[in-house]
């Protein structure tokens, strides 16, 4: 694993920009929130990792059905991990849950890191890159 990855993680923080989305067009990667706010990464590009970051605010209520299928106890912590996860590996979330539920599997190759961002809780993951297929 390159060393930059587990210092970016633990750095996120330094690395996240909330605003508009025409503020954060300029981000290596976005998540755009349901009050209208984006979230940016600006950290620096790592060889070889892609970086993907899911982002809700802690505030909003939890849709009844998701709360019936997957409850409620740290559910916008669970939920951006697995958007995340699903952004790395190119997955639906709906084919992620059938898998997973809201979990994130020990041997699934990507490293993440959740934390709250003022009224916010934001995933950032990286996975290393796929090679391309050559015929």
């Amino acid at each position: 694993m390159p060393r930059p990855v587990p210092g970016l993680l633990a750095a996120a923080e330094q690395h996240l920009r909330i605003g508009s989305p025409a503020a954060m067009a300029d981000a290596v990667t976005r998540s755009h929130l349901d009050d209208g706010r984006c979230v940016g990464w600006y950290g620096p590009p790592v060889p070889g990792w892609r970086v993907a970051i899911d982002a809700e605010r802690t505030g909003a209520p939890v849709p009844p059905a998701l709360a019936r299928r997957f409850g409620t106890g740290d559910f916008w912590a669970r939920w951006t991990r697995a958007e995340c996860c699903c952004k790395l590996a190119d997955v639906p979330i709906v084919t992620w849950w059938r898998r997973h539920g809201l979990g994130v599997p020990a041997q699934g190759g990507a490293l993440w890191r959740t934390l709250r961002v003022a009224d916010l809780m934001v995933t950032v993951g990286f996975a290393p890159h796929r090679p391309s297929c050559r015929h």
